[in-house]
């Protein structure tokens, strides 16, 4: 019987080889380039402007609903099945696959949350060169090229998307091996039009076979591929478009590079040791969605395949295109730019959806409309989070929630990794070191407090183990590509992966988070997934095979699913346990789309570095661009040690993105927030307050992201789009619409410039109440203090002041309205209150309020008379920014009482402060200022 060590060999080798070298950093050759990975290296080959492929419009069907249409391929005779959807608000879906495929190609499920209505299509011509459909829509229509294939998207005289321009349409039929057994006896015989899905392998392709068409080796490692060459691929242009987005996760900047002289950027779920920073290399989640943006129009490309992929990006410039006799049409001049991008998947069909805007809001509705908005958050989860890996025993978890009070910073969660559980046995705790969980748990709960514990999905191979004899005797792990239970190694050594694509798995799993499965768990306890790409130690890339199966399906089919179905089967978990009642709150490490729908994510392991820092920013945003709102990044960083300049900075910057949560490697020295002299806890105390006041702003933003899939953290021209000085900006972010952030990014800084948008707008520095005009790169001098913050002029915020020791005992506090005036003298604003919770306010239990400034009279309207949901918070405090000095202030309550109110005014900032008005916050009321 192998010994411990022996056992644990492949563990301690690979995280004692990195952590050993000193160098801390990624080691890119652990992961694939494009020309290491097969099918990248022969579809990234291909000539551009050589396509075989040609539309046989006598094939053509169309009705009210949708085209569907044979595509050739003149090389191999190879048939494929078009179809073509309009879909609701401006979507247009486009689906290709073999016309008569040798098994069924991959199509990606539960990633929609429905099937998409569509609208009609008509008919407008065809000729022998192609045909014009109609979009409805805006005078919108589809031209498809028959010769070559291709298909543009028109409004009026604007191309606003072509397909196949470049000519790059690669679909690798499914075929059999000739020099195998499993070769068709019968295939000499069929005729050369047949489908060659049904075709042995033809000489040029037999002499490809080393290329890794039917086996492939990366370092040590063996793909078997018995389904030989599956990738499939397809090229976009987009004329007038210089600027284009999204692709999460990469650590790049925030407008994604043109790839031409590099690898593609990668989608490929993986487990990036401290990854390196302004690169394409794949990192722990992959969200096949991009945005393109101009002054005129921002459009998207959500392409559905969850296979590993590679995105090219071309600059380009469009030149002249004539469609012949469709379209008495001439597209520009050749200085018109351009920007072309093909993705390329390895197996599954094509599947995109392209999303035509028009405006920012426009997009993210239609991408919302496929694959849901961003789960609303408990209240609590907005606060802030304290981690590390690891908590040492139930003595270290109370001395560090005692250590927070002492210090009078406010927390919600604590959180312990790995090593509370027995052995690396997750749904466990450690015996002697968490001998009584539920004590521990209620201790939080008397102050208000919750605890995450993790839950990775790797399972100990142990037959004491209660989880592992389980889902081994029903027979819910993946199997290799023999058959048997696949295993790797990870944490705990040895592990077997829960099929987590099969819903009887995910229910199985759901049911352990039952109070009475999960032993010493209690209501006041979340999760956190990790490791979920999934990560395989000992596995090619630190990640599972990919002839490993699901069932029929191999997971190279899927790969990108398998964290979204870990958080989908642990958040469900979290709503059973409460009786469908509460909220979950689950973190997850590896995403794909619809992933926005089950909780939070973090941008995983980063570093204690300022480019780790300032990386943060366009990383959060890009997840936000495409659904995930609920972003953060280690405060502090994961790895390393941060000066405390840069601890500060961190706690600074964190404070005000939407997932806050410091946490740190276990080989780093201990850094909860009073460890760096009482000058830093100070500053870091009042990052963290400036997080809590403004908790009810936060919360009114992810109710919002969660009714219409706006992000809640978004780069400036998302509400600038016509300001081209916005578009490739990522130092700095808007929160909603209403509050600017350019936190300090630089080591040593003693100022930063902030560009202001908006021609008309102004804004008011939130500490000073400064106010500076729009359009604008300001110089702000800043000190170990400063956290660049502006509110725009023409918003109403909701703050609450009285900071407490966590959110919950907050819930019954006043607030304090801060209203910027804009140049109009004019604002408004909105407050949303619920239980905080849980998912009452689906039964409509809330409260939901604009509240308007104009001809000085402010007043607080319902916006939903039909909900029903009482507070005890009043209004305490007004500040309007940008006022007048009046005569008198008079407030008139719903019940016709009036009152004059106490106020004062400071002449030298505009500022106007009325104290105590003391009304409910869920009531109707004005206040006329004369």
């Amino acid at each position: 019987m192998a010994t411990f060590t022996e056992r644990m060999g492949p563990v301690l080798l690979f995280w004692l080889g990195l952590c050993l070298s000193g160098t801390w950093a990624v080691d890119k050759g652990n992961f694939k380039t494009c020309d290491q990975s097969a099918f990248c290296k022969r579809q990234r080959a291909i000539t551009p402007g050589e396509s075989p492929y040609r539309a046989l419009l006598e094939t053509m069907e169309l009705t009210n609903t949708k085209l569907t249409l044979q595509l050739i391929n003149d090389n191999n005779k190879v048939r494929l099945l078009l179809e073509l959807y309009r879909l609701q608000g401006n979507i247009t879906r486009v689906k290709i696959n073999e016309l008569k495929p040798l098994k069924p190609r991959y199509e990606v499920p539960d990633v929609l949350i429905r099937e998409p209505p569509t609208e009609p299509l008509s008919l407008l011509s065809q000729d022998e060169n192609g045909v014009v459909l109609s979009l409805g829509a805006e005078s919108q229509r589809v031209i498809v090229s028959a010769r070559p294939f291709r298909l543009d998207i028109v409004e009026g005289r604007d191309v606003l998307m072509s397909l196949n321009s470049r000519g790059l349409l690669g679909f690798e039929h499914l075929r059999m091996r000739k020099d195998t057994s499993q070769a068709d006896p019968e295939a000499d015989n069929k005729e050369a039009t047949d489908p060659p899905s049904q075709v042995e392998t033809t000489k040029e392709e037999e002499e490809k076979v080393e290329d890794g068409m039917w086996e492939e080796t990366f370092k040590s490692h063996t793909d078997s591929k018995p389904n030989g060459p599956s990738a499939v691929s397809l090229d976009f242009s987009l004329p007038g478009v210089e600027h284009v987005y999204g692709i999460p996760e990469h650590a790049d900047t925030l407008k994604l590079k043109t790839t031409d002289s590099g690898d593609p950027y990668r989608l490929y779920n993986l487990d990036v040791f401290q990854y390196e920073l302004y690169n394409p290399m794949a990192l722990y989640g992959s969200v096949p969605v991009m945005l393109a943006h101009n002054a005129q129009r921002t459009t998207g490309i959500f392409w559905l395949n969850a296979a590993e992929t590679w995105v090219d990006i071309s600059s380009n410039t469009a030149g002249k295109t004539v469609f012949g006799k469709m379209l008495d049409y001439v597209q520009g001049s050749s200085e018109t730019p351009q920007t072309d991008v093909r993705w390329i998947s390895e197996s599954g069909i094509i599947d995109v959806f392209l999303m035509l805007g028009p405006t920012p809001r426009e997009v993210f509705s239609q991408y919302a409309s496929l694959t849901g908005t961003q789960a609303f958050p408990p209240l609590a989860s907005l606060g802030y989070h304290q981690c590390r890996w690891n908590y040492n025993d139930q003595e270290d978890v109370r001395a560090v929630d005692a250590g927070f009070d002492e210090h009078d910073i406010p927390y919600d969660f604590i959180w312990l990794d790995i090593e509370h559980t027995d052995g690396k046995r997750y749904f466990t705790w450690d015996p002697h070191k968490f001998a009584s969980p539920k004590e521990m748990l209620q201790g939080l709960m008397d102050k208000k407090r919750k605890m995450v514990a993790i839950v990775d999905p790797h399972i100990k191979v142990d037959t004491n183990y209660k989880i592992h004899n389980e889902i081994r005797s029903r027979g819910f792990y993946i199997k290799n590509k023999d058959g048997a239970d696949y295993e790797g190694w990870c944490w705990p050594g040895s592990a077997g992966y829960p099929d987590f694509t099969r819903p009887d798995m995910r229910a199985w799993w759901a049911g352990q988070f039952a109070y009475d499965q999960y032993e010493g768990s209690m209501e006041n306890l979340y999760t956190w997934n990790d490791m979920n790409e999934p990560s395989v130690f000992n596995g090619p890339e630190v990640t599972m095979h990919k002839d490993a199966l699901h069932g029929s399906w191999e997971h190279r089919d899927m790969h990108n699913l398998y964290g979204f179905y870990v958080q989908m089967a642990t958040a469900q978990g979290l709503i059973e346990r409460s009786g469908g009642v509460e909220r979950p709150f689950v973190l997850t490490r590896a995403v794909f789309a619809g992933s926005q729908r089950l909780g939070a994510v973090w941008t995983g392991d980063n570093a204690a570095e300022w480019d780790h820092l300032k990386i943060s920013i366009p990383m959060c945003l890009s997840l936000g661009l495409v659904g995930i709102s609920f972003c953060g990044a280690d405060v502090g960083g994961f790895f390393k040690s941060p000066s405390s300049e840069l601890l500060v900075r961190w706690y600074q910057t964190g404070a005000y993105q939407p997932f806050f949560r410091a946490h740190a490697h276990l080989d780093t020295p201990r850094r909860e927030p009073w460890l760096f002299g009482p000058e830093n806890t100070a500053l870091i105390r009042e990052a963290v307050r400036q997080r809590y006041t403004f908790l009810p702003y936060w919360y009114q933003l992810f109710y919002h992201a969660y009714q219409t899939g706006e992000p809640v953290m978004r780069p400036l021209w998302v509400e600038y789009p016509q300001d081209p000085a916005t578009f490739a900006l990522d130092d700095e972010f808007l929160l909603g619409r209403d509050l600017l952030v350019h936190p300090v990014t630089e080591e040593g800084a003693r100022g930063v410039t902030a560009y202001l948008p908006g021609k008309d707008e102004v804004w008011f520095d939130i500490h000073t109440f400064q106010k500076h005009n729009g359009v604008q790169n300001l110089y702000i001098p800043v000190t170990m203090s400063s956290i660049p913050v502006f509110q725009r002029g023409g918003s109403i915020i909701p703050r609450k002041l009285r900071v407490r020791r966590s959110s919950a005992c907050m819930e019954d506090d006043p607030y304090t309205l801060y209203v910027a005036l804009d140049n109009r003298r004019t604002a408004e604003g909105e407050l949303y209150i619920d239980d905080g919770h849980t998912f009452n306010f689906e039964k409509r239990e809330f409260i939901h309020r604009k509240f308007s400034f104009t001809n000085n009279v402010l007043s607080s309207v319902n916006l939903e008379p039909d909900a029903q949901f009482t507070t005890k918070s009043w209004v305490e405090r007004i500040i309007i920014l940008g006022a007048s000095k009046p005569s008198k202030i008079t407030l008139r309550t719903a019940d016709d009482q009036e009152n004059q109110l106490e106020f004062d005014f400071d002449a030298s900032m505009s500022v106007l402060t009325i104290r105590k008005p003391g009304m409910n916050a869920g009531a109707d009321w004005t206040m006329t200022l004369q």
